[in-house]
Formats: structure tokens, sequence, C-alpha cells
């Protein structure tokens, strides 16, 4: 199934980075990675984007989307998704961006349950909106990119060219893991990109930081 014209929108809406849930403060560990000299360029940054997408919250936010669109009460989804968080500040960004999203999608367009985490929000909003979830996963991989993108320009990892080209190398990574988490369950959760857990949980004692993850 596909989107149609007015879910399409409402979709684009949510997933921008105009709409309130503060993503553009968050880089999910990012910010130490380039510390580290992990990230330097754009090459090491699409390798790095590209584990955590296909190894660790990518993958797995796609399944909790998914999961949360199949379930009137999202209550232990969302509770099993905060605790699969390595650290305090990715715990704060799944929280944080989720209840901003359950206020905004309750005050303009459906009833739905709030402070939920972000991927379960995501996938009961769409519920409430009967939206079809393989295309909410394949944008909600690629919003997600498209911040982390923002993020390593912002720490001049690269110029802006060369993040529309990392960007647009990653597109078919974002379809493959939407269609390989199909039909996925609650055992199919996990992640291994270990390093990026590690730079996650140093940035809750950096000195001095520009995001907030």
């Amino acid at each position: 199934m596909s989107l149609s014209p007015k879910q399409l929108l409402t979709l684009t809406q949510w997933l921008s980075p105009a709409f309130p849930v503060g993503a553009f403060a968050y880089s999910h560990g990012l910010e130490v990675a380039v510390q580290a000299e992990h990230v330097t360029d754009a090459k090491t940054f699409q390798a790095w984007l590209d584990i955590v997408l296909t190894k660790g919250a990518g993958r797995n936010d796609a399944i909790f989307v998914r999961l949360a669109a199949q379930t009137a009460e999202p209550g232990h989804l969302d509770a099993l998704n905060r605790a699969l968080q390595p650290s305090e500040t990715r715990r704060l960004e799944t929280e944080q961006m989720g209840e901003a999203l359950c206020r905004t999608v309750q005050a303009v367009w459906a009833e739905m349950p709030l402070g939920l985490s972000y991927p379960v929000a995501l996938g009961q909003a769409a519920r409430a909106m009967e939206m079809p979830i393989t295309p909410v996963v394949q944008m909600a991989l690629h919003a997600f990119s498209a911040n982390l993108v923002s993020a390593a320009i912002r720490l001049n990892v690269m110029g802006q060219t060369d993040g529309q080209k990392v960007l647009d190398a990653l597109n078919p990574l974002c379809l493959s893991i939407a269609e390989d988490t199909e039909g996925a369950t609650r055992h199919d959760l996990g992640t291994t990109p270990l390093l990026s857990d590690i730079n996650a949980m140093q940035h809750e004692t950096l000195y001095s930081r520009i995001f907030r993850s």
C-alpha cells in the first residue's frame, strides 16, 4: 500500500526539520566520534552512518515503528525501547523527541497516547492516521540519516554538497532496511555498533559540546 496524498504531506511534515521535536539538537554520539577522529571526512562519516543504520538505532527504530503501529497498547514497547538505549543522553534523545511528537500530533491531528519514546510515538501516530507502515519506515530512516548528515556538516566533517552525496548514497540502504524489517518481532531487536555506543556514553562527560547527545 502507498500513502494517500494527504498522508504523504502529513508524514513529510512530521519528519521535516521544521517539526518541533528538536531533532537538530542531537548528534547520536557523532560529536564524540568527530572529536576522537573516528569520523574525519565524508567517507568515514558514511561508513559510520552505514553501521548505525544497519546494526544500530536505525534498524532498531524501524522495528519499533512497525511494532508500535500494530498495537493499541504500546506501553511495553516503549519501556523496551527506553531500556535498550546505551546511554543517558541517547535515552533523553528518544524520550524528549517522542514526547514532543506525541503532543504535537495530538494537538493538530489525532488522539494518541502521550509520553512515548520517539519510534514508538511515530508508529502510534501512523496508526492513528491509518498510514501504511512501510513508507513511514522508509521516510523515517531517511529523516534519521538526513539529521545526522546535518550534524556532520555543522561539525565541519564535510561540506553541503558532500553531505547530499552521502545522503543520496544511503537512500538505497534505507529502503533495504525498511524491507528487511517487514514482519520483524521484538526478538529481532538488538545492536552491535559498540564503538558508537561508547561514544554516546562519553558524550555525557564532554567538557564542552554543541549537541545534546
